[in-house]
């Protein structure tokens, strides 16, 4: 018998919710076959069995949040032939929460001991007396004691429905719905949507990615003295070079030559000049990183995710347009690993795609920079004294870390940054 266990997941992954279980209780499995997906704030993947045998036990439903390291099931050694009654029985406990007698049997805890079905039937009213602990002693999965603490519910005062006394986030948010708690202030009731055919409206829960990318961005905003700088980039260099090589460029290396490649290597030819913006804070020390892995913020369905383009500066134009290509195809397809998305020491953001004429990126923590690429937009542009020309224009934005990055050195980095693009032949060189 092995528990199914929330893996690692890696750095700042502590949580997850079961998006779908693709067995039930009952079923045979193999070793390698995939039990369950669960959903991230980052990447969705999938937990496999472990060893063969029969799923005995689901104890984490489908939307429900598990912790790393926590147990959501169990299986056992078996065919699977011995568990039909239990696992037809199962829908009881949700069609008739009413009847405590019924929530009992249904759940399958006491599956662990070697009980024939027929005397765990003859036991069950039994069972549910006697294995609960009174309210002082109740024990609350992580789940359920966060769930608590958020409502500001005391678990020792949720009776719990579990055969041995464990209080579930069922049991919370039951109890949370009976008395209609005084600290209503603390946690706000959910407005019900008012059923009117002539402005209809849904409630939806926001998925994991979307409420965590909404607390970071407010966490950035809150831990960082956050300032952005702009600039305006005249693109005639550079729309010249893809004008006059993008062709050639496809046929060599099979794949387009597109902007990202050009500021991905002014960002770094900056980062070598002005090191700080390349650094992280860690307490109260600073952290200078001299390597250069680029973050490229990519719209996916579910909200924004930024896969890193490793050792830039090491790369040709050609394999950072590759890996771009490859990441953002990963993003789109929600199959972006966890090492693709951690450990960038920069972020560029492209709005411009978009439409976005100028905006002020937000810091993608712990990086104490981003730079915010925008539209390219024909502007009148003055050449000299007596001369005026229309121009491909892109303002672009640098937000940035006050604490440790001065204002001087932020518009000294991005100048850099419009001058290495103004003149592109430079990226071979200072990119």
């Amino acid at each position: 018998m092995s528990e199914i266990k929330v893996p690692e997941m890696g750095e700042s992954i502590t949580e997850g919710t079961v998006s779908k279980w693709v067995v039930k209780e009952g079923d045979t499995v193999s070793q390698g076959d995939v039990l369950l997906e669960l959903e991230t704030d980052k990447v969705n993947l999938e937990i496999s069995a472990e060893e063969d045998g029969v799923v005995e036990s689901i104890t984490k439903q489908e939307g429900e949040t598990v912790q790393v390291g926590e147990s959501v099931g169990v299986i056992g050694a078996g065919s699977g032939s011995s568990k039909p009654a239990a696992s037809e029985s199962k829908p009881a406990p949700e069609s008739k929460p009413e009847s405590k007698s019924d929530d009992v049997v249904t759940i399958n805890y006491p599956a662990k001991g070697a009980e024939p079905a027929a005397e765990k039937a003859t036991d069950k009213s039994t069972n549910a007396v006697t294995s609960k602990p009174d309210n002082g002693d109740a024990i609350g999965t992580p789940a359920a004691r966060k769930l608590a603490r958020e409502r500001g519910i005391d678990l020792g005062s949720v009776q719990s429905n579990d055969p041995i006394g464990r209080v579930n986030p069922d049991d919370v948010r039951k109890h949370g719905d009976k008395p209609a708690p005084a600290k209503s202030e603390a946690v706000p009731a959910k407005k019900p949507v008012e059923n009117n055919p002539a402005k209809p409206a849904d409630r939806q829960p926001m998925s994991r990615r979307r409420r965590t990318i909404a607390n970071r961005l407010v966490e950035a905003q809150h831990n960082a003295a956050m300032l952005t700088t702009f600039n305006e980039v005249d693109m005639t260099a550079i729309l010249d070079v893809r004008k006059r090589r993008k062709d050639a460029f496809k046929e060599k290396y099979d794949v387009g030559l597109g902007f990202m490649s050009f500021f991905t290597k002014a960002v770094v030819g900056a980062l070598k000049k002005f090191p700080m913006v390349n650094a992280e804070i860690d307490g109260d020390d600073v952290i200078v990183k001299k390597f250069y892995d680029i973050g490229i913020a990519v719209s996916a369905k579910e909200g924004l995710v930024v896969p890193v383009v490793r050792d830039a500066d090491r790369l040709g134009f050609a394999q950072i347009e590759k890996e771009i290509a490859t990441l953002a195809s990963k993003a789109r397809s929600n199959t972006l690993g966890l090492s693709e998305l951690q450990g960038g020491t920069f972020t560029i953001t492209n709005g411009g795609v978009f439409g976005s004429l100028l905006s002020t990126p937000i810091l993608n923590a712990p990086q104490v920079a981003i730079l915010g690429m925008h539209k390219i937009q024909l502007r009148p542009v003055a050449i000299d004294a007596e001369r005026m020309e229309n121009r491909p224009m892109m303002y672009i934005a640098l937000s940035y870390d006050h604490r440790i990055i001065d204002g001087s050195e932020a518009v000294s980095f991005l100048v850099k940054v419009k001058e290495l693009l103004e003149d592109p032949e430079t990226l071979l060189i200072e990119g």
